[in-house]
C-alpha cells in the first residue's frame, strides 16, 4: 500500500463512485495498484482509458455499433476520472478531459437511446450540454442535471439511465467552473444565473415539453439544483443528492484535494479567496423559497457533506418534502447507489407525469 496519503485518501474514498459508475472493478483495482504516487494518477487512468478507447474504435471500424458505443462510453468515464481532481498540473488534466469530451462525441450516435451535443447560449459564449431523449416518447418532459465539483457531463451515463428507462429526456451541462465551462467561466454561488440558460434552451427546444421540467444534482450540484429550483418556478420538481447547505461552513472538513480543485475552479489564487467564493454557496435564507417537491438524498458516513445539511435542507424547504437518508453511505451513498437511483428516477417520472 501506497503511503502517499493522497493516493490512499483516493483509493479508500473513491472506489465505490469509480464502479457505481462505469468502471470496472478489476481496473480499479489494477490501476490503483499500480501507482505509488498521486503524481501517476493521471497518467495511469489515461492509459487504461487508451485501451478501451481502442476497443471501441476497433469495434467502429468492423461496423459493431453497439459494442462500439459500450467501449467509447467505457473509455470516457475512464478519461474522465484522470483528471476529475488533478489540479495539481492542470495541462496534463486537460489532455485527458479533452480525451473524455472526444470519446463521449463519439460514444452518443450508437448508445440507446443515442445522444446529442448542445450548446447554450450564455454570457456571450456557451455551455456545452449533452440531450438525450427516451425512444418512442413524443416530446418528453426533460430533466436537467446539475454536476458537481468533480464531476462533468461526461461522468452522466449512469445518471440518466435510470430517467431515460421512464420515459424522462436528460439534459446534463457543465456550468461555471465545471467541466468544460470550467476554462471560461468562475464557480458562482448563484447557480440560477445558468440554470435560467439552460432552462431557456429547453424551452427553445419544439422536442421537449417545456412545462414539464424537473431538476437534479449531485454533491455540488445537489447544492445548485435546489439553489435554482428557490428562483426559477419553471422547476416543477427537485432531486438534491449530497449537496451542501453552505459549502462555506463545512470548508475546513473538506479534503485537501477538494479544496485545491474548488481553489482553481473558482480562478482564486489563494486558499483564502476560494473560502469567501465557498461562502457564496449557500441556501441560508433562500431554502424557504423552494415550493416544488424535492427529493433529498445523502449518506449519514459523508465525510465531505455532513449529513445534517440535508436534513436542514429537508426543515426548511416549503414544499412537499422526501428525505432519504442512508445510514451506511458514503458521499452521494454511491457505495449504496441501488438504494436511491431508480427509486429517485420513480419519483421523478411521479412529479412530471
Amino acid at each position: 500500500m501506497s503511503s502517499d496519503p493522497l493516493l490512499k485518501a483516493a483509493i479508500s474514498h473513491w472506489g465505490p463512485r469509480f464502479v457505481a459508475n462505469g468502471v470496472a472493478l478489476t481496473d480499479f483495482e489494477e490501476v490503483t495498484g499500480s501507482i505509488s504516487s498521486y503524481s501517476e494518477w493521471c497518467r495511469a487512468w489515461s492509459a487504461r482509458a487508451a485501451h478501451h478507447e481502442q476497443l471501441g474504435r476497433e469495434a467502429l471500424a468492423k461496423k459493431h455499433f453497439l459494442t462500439a458505443g459500450e467501449c467509447l462510453q467505457r473509455a470516457t468515464v475512464y478519461y474522465h476520472f484522470a483528471a476529475f481532481l488533478f489540479v495539481n498540473d492542470v495541462p496534463q488534466m486537460k489532455v485527458a478531459h479533452m480525451k473524455a469530451i472526444a470519446c463521449r462525441q463519439a460514444a452518443l450516435p450508437h448508445l440507446r437511446p443515442p445522444g446529442e451535443r448542445v450548446e447554450i447560449p450564455y454570457q456571450g459564449k456557451t455551455l456545452a450540454g449533452i440531450l438525450r431523449k427516451p425512444a418512442g416518447v413524443e416530446k418528453p418532459p426533460v430533466v436537467a442535471m446539475a454536476v458537481g465539483l468533480d464531476s462533468t457531463k461526461e461522468e452522466g451515463e449512469a445518471y440518466e439511465n435510470p430517467f431515460l428507462a421512464r420515459g424522462l429526456a436528460t439534459l446534463i451541462f457543465d456550468g461555471p467552473g465545471q467541466g468544460e465551462a470550467q476554462y471560461d467561466f468562475a464557480i458562482r454561488g448563484d447557480y440560477e444565473v445558468p440554470v435560467k440558460a439552460v432552462l431557456d434552451f429547453a424551452a427553445s427546444r419544439r422536442d421537449l415539453d417545456a412545462a414539464r421540467i424537473g431538476m437534479w444534482g449531485v454533491s455540488l450540484g445537489g447544492y445548485y439544483a435546489p439553489r435554482a429550483a428557490a428562483f426559477d418556478k419553471r422547476i416543477k420538481a427537485c432531486i438534491a443528492l449530497g449537496g451542501p447547505f453552505n459549502f462555506g461552513a463545512a470548508w475546513d472538513g473538506l479534503p485537501e484535494l477538494t479544496r485545491e480543485a474548488f481553489r482553481v475552479r473558482s480562478h482564486c489564487k489563494t486558499q483564502d479567496e476560494a473560502r469567501k467564493n465557498a461562502l457564496t454557496l449557500s441556501l441560508e435564507g433562500i431554502a424557504h423559497n423552494i415550493t416544488c417537491p424535492i427529493f433529498i438524498v445523502n449518506g449519514r458516513l459523508d465525510r465531505i457533506v455532513p449529513a445534517k445539511d440535508a436534513e436542514r435542507l429537508a426543515r426548511e424547504v416549503k414544499g412537499p418534502v422526501e428525505l432519504m437518508m442512508i445510514e451506511d453511505g458514503n458521499h452521494i451513498a454511491t457505495n449504496r447507489a441501488y438504494r436511491w437511483r431508480s427509486q429517485s428516477a420513480d419519483w421523478m417520472k411521479e412529479q412530471l407525469k
